[in-house]
């Protein structure tokens, strides 16, 4: 039985955030250069979109660009701008209406894919859909470092007291605050880490851990992740009695 014939529709996971790994490893092993796993990974992350949205997930954050990420090589930095240019496809978000957010450190990244970017989110700004976010330029310390900057800058003007300081507001200085924290995070390619992605958000996201790289991350394999997701008891800190 297919593992898309198992998953419960009436309780597939809002949020579903990915580390998409592995895709200079599985161009490697077949001879081709790491931009060439990039390439099949973008045509994978429009599977997977359309996928998601079919189920029901409101919210699919992919970790797509790291702030470490500018210390690569920088023809293959160049390559995957180029490619980011390239693979934002209007036409897919608008069939399948579906949203486009963006979150992460963006003056960083080149003026033109800065305007494609944001032409993008404007233009798919009305679907009711999905919300299609990318992480780009992104990592949790910055994320924390500039919230944490706000939040000073606020209690040096008077307007914020060190006591009103709480979680909910620092979450409402995060570049997050828009959507709610993952339910389940996924990462491909075999690696067990977080990579300084969603450290905040995922305080409570199960996490789901697979060796296969994200260029043959298909349909089934996430559906076999929600199913593992289901097979789960969330309890927050709570014990089995109080959540049944």
């Amino acid at each position: 039985m297919l593992y898309k014939e198992q998953i419960e529709l009436n309780r597939i996971p809002r949020h579903v955030a990915i580390i998409m790994d592995g895709n200079g490893r599985w161009a490697k092993q077949r001879g081709h250069e790491r931009s060439y796993g990039h390439q099949v990974g973008a045509e994978t992350v429009h599977i997977i979109a359309e996928e998601a949205a079919r189920l029901g997930i409101k919210y699919l954050t992919l970790y797509t660009f790291s702030t470490e990420n500018w210390n690569r090589p920088s023809n293959e930095v160049a390559a995957l701008m180029a490619l980011l240019f390239d693979s934002i496809e209007e036409e897919t978000f608008m069939k399948n209406n579906i949203s486009f957010r963006v979150i992460g450190d963006i003056e960083k990244l080149p003026t033109h894919v800065q305007q494609r970017l944001n032409t993008c989110i404007e233009h798919t700004s009305h679907n009711t859909g999905m919300c299609l976010v990318l992480a780009l330029s992104y990592s949790s310390q910055w994320e924390l470092t500039e919230a944490t900057r706000q939040i000073a800058i606020l209690v040096q003007q008077g307007t914020l007291s060190p006591e009103q300081i709480s979680s909910e507001l620092i979450s409402q200085h995060l570049t997050t605050n828009f959507m709610p924290n993952p339910d389940l995070l996924i990462r491909t390619g075999g690696e067990i880490r977080l990579s300084n992605y969603l450290l905040w958000q995922c305080a409570y996201s199960e996490l789901y851990f697979c060796d296969t790289y994200w260029p043959d991350f298909r349909e089934e394999e996430l559906c076999k992740a929600i199913l593992d997701y289901q097979k789960r008891e969330r309890r927050f800190g709570k014990t089995s009695e109080q959540i049944s």
